[in-house]
């Protein structure tokens, strides 16, 4: 099997789990004997360019016809049996779809957030949850400038959004959505549900696993407030010391200032900023417990694998994807979103008694091995292809 991966990778001055997932998954293929090449654009790229330049690059997020011309030559040289979509903003566009259709090539393509439905891809605005946008033209997005704050930043987005859409619906033979709580939301929204199958995102096994009772509760990831970082923080001061464990967050973003003015307050919080993978890994494998606050409907929830990958028993909100990763109660802990008395009496609990916090952490690391190995992502990878190839 011939497989063409397209991808426009983010900036790399801020972590990025798409990017890592998109590695991953062609590492995976071409360890498993699949031919797989790579069609990328690069957003670091935005910085060298001339201004001029620069200007023009709004202009063709809903339409690049290089990135359809320069697709084309390759399909015509490769001749892949299937091309793997990614993420096409800002300098691919979908206007990819356009010349795999020329070239007769079927199209997978993995959603990676909820970009099909709203312009930014995070369902979420001035502090709360949004669909405004759902199943209608994004028009609101323009109006509260949901892309960097920005009404102007988002019309290419929206635009891109309106005129896309039925290209999107016709052009792709099969979607790869990574939760099941994503594929409903779209499929409600009006995506052809008979071409949409949920592959959750695999993780590779970290090589290393809890083997004591835990010394912190860990925070992995992006320092913002949809990520859930004040809501951790005011469950923190409500908790008053009274877990017997430091809170570790390890993480960059924009409130990276007010965590480490906050963490340098307190003797029970430390904040280690950005950490390599290694570095990841270990501190996920001598956590107590793992805790992802998110304020928004996160599509998945790598950190939550990762920690089952470890052995380790995760605290989460109960909405988005996070319902069908956590098991309440034996593979985590499960609190009402948004409330801090919540969170805060749900890390009590899953810290409450150390041999119940082992049986989770053992029960969470059996649900990583059944449904979130390399092996079961690349049986459902193949799956996938053979489906669209078949289909096509």
């Amino acid at each position: 099997m011939k497989v063409l991966v397209v991808h426009n990778r983010y900036r790399s001055e801020q972590p990025s789990g798409e990017n890592n997932v998109v590695d991953a998954e062609v590492a995976l293929l071409a360890a498993g004997g699949v031919q797989v090449s790579l069609f990328e654009r690069r957003s670091d790229d935005i910085a060298s360019m001339s201004l001029p330049q620069k200007a023009f690059v709004p202009l063709q997020v809903p339409w690049n016809r290089s990135a359809r011309a320069a697709l084309a030559a390759r399909l015509q040289v490769e001749r892949p049996d299937v091309v793997h979509v990614h993420n096409t903003f800002p300098l691919l566009s979908p206007s990819v779809l356009a010349a795999c259709a020329d070239a007769r090539v079927p199209v997978v393509a993995t959603l990676h957030n909820y970009g099909m439905v709203c312009p930014p891809g995070t369902l979420y605005r001035d502090g709360r949850i949004c669909t405004d946008c759902v199943g209608h033209t994004p028009v609101p997005a323009v109006k509260h400038g949901c892309y960097r704050s920005s009404a102007v930043a988002t019309v290419p987005m929206a635009a891109n959004l309106t005129l896309n859409r039925s290209r999107w619906h016709s052009g792709v033979t099969r979607f790869f959505c990574i939760s099941d709580a994503q594929r409903r939301l779209l499929v409600d929204a009006g995506m052809p549900a008979s071409r949409m199958t949920v592959k959750h995102n695999f993780v590779t096994d970290p090589g290393v696993r809890r083997t004591g009772a835990g010394s912190h509760v860990l925070f992995l990831g992006r320092l913002t407030e949809e990520k859930g970082v004040p809501l951790l923080m005011a469950a923190w001061e409500r908790l008053g010391g009274s877990l017997g464990l430091p809170l570790v967050i390890a993480g960059t973003g924009p409130l990276s200032d007010s965590v480490a003015a906050w963490a340098a307050s307190r003797s029970d919080v430390s904040y280690v900023g950005l950490q390599d993978k290694a570095s990841c890994q270990a501190l996920t494998a001598d956590a107590a417990a793992v805790v992802a606050p998110s304020a928004w409907l996160e599509a998945f929830g790598l950190v939550v694998v990762e920690a089952m990958a470890a052995g380790v028993p995760t605290v989460a909100p109960s909405h988005g994807a996070f319902t069908e990763l956590i098991s309440d109660g034996v593979t985590g802990q499960l609190y009402s979103p948004g409330s801090a008395p919540a969170l805060a009496d749900a890390l009590r609990d899953v810290l409450a008694d150390a041999d119940r916090n082992q049986k989770m952490g053992d029960a969470a690391r059996q649900r990583y091995d059944e449904d979130f190995t390399p092996a079961v992502g690349f049986r459902r990878l193949v799956e996938g292809y053979e489906a669209a190839i078949a289909a096509a």
